[in-house]
């Protein structure tokens, strides 16, 4: 039973990852569109902008676009559970970094609305899963 609840936790959070790569390049529908967050990069772009208020502007589309490649990276890595402990630690890492950029500009709602902190304790599972 554990491989299998292992097999589910890197799949939902691959799921997670990919879907939201999805969303910025508007496969999940236009901005606007119900259940859609950004729709296109430029918005998610903005968003981490917003997120980021501290960094100089020259510095968000190279974040967004490092973001969005380390996204990609780590939903296939989870799929086909490739280095399962050196991408769970990083995953752990990414979305604690998440966690922390949107509670300082948006407060601590926003991570919880958003399960970004349950992801980060995912990850960390699989980090520390004996059978990986």
């Amino acid at each position: 039973m554990k491989k299998i609840t292992l097999l589910f936790l890197r799949f939902a959070l691959s799921a997670s990852y990919l879907s939201a790569v999805a969303d910025r390049f508007g496969l999940w529908g236009a901005p606007g569109t119900e259940g859609v967050f950004w729709g296109d990069f430029q918005n998610f772009s903005s968003y981490t902008q917003t997120l980021n208020p501290f960094l100089p502007e020259f510095f968000i589309m190279p974040l967004s676009w490092f973001v969005t490649i380390l996204e990609i990276l780590l939903g296939v890595l989870l799929i086909f559970n490739i280095k399962p402990r050196v991408v769970g630690y990083a995953s752990a890492g990414t979305l604690a970094l998440f966690a922390i950029a949107m509670i300082v500009s948006l407060g601590i709602k926003a991570p919880l609305d958003y399960s970004v902190l349950t992801a980060c304790a995912a990850s960390l599972v699989i980090a520390n899963s004996e059978s990986v």
